[in-house]
């Protein structure tokens, strides 16, 4: 089931760990790995950095997925 497509902003990302939360137009955070990142090469986010992405159901509650920027609006 794939959801519609959110925008939302980069709360936090630690580079070291491969994870953060983007924080959704609704106000709640949803939990992104490295791993959602559609991006060649280095998949990384910066904090402040606007995204679009879908919200799945994972192991520990929402998290993000086919997480995109700007770059692909």
């Amino acid at each position: 089931h794939k959801g519609l497509p959110e925008f939302g902003t980069v709360k936090w990302f630690n580079l070291e760990e491969g994870f953060g939360f983007i924080e959704r137009e609704s106000g709640d955070d949803v939990f992104v790995h490295f791993s959602a990142i559609q991006t060649d090469g280095f998949k990384s986010l910066d904090e402040g950095q606007e995204v679009s992405f879908e919200v799945e159901e994972g192991q520990r509650g929402p998290q993000a997925a086919n997480v995109t920027g700007p770059w692909h609006r």
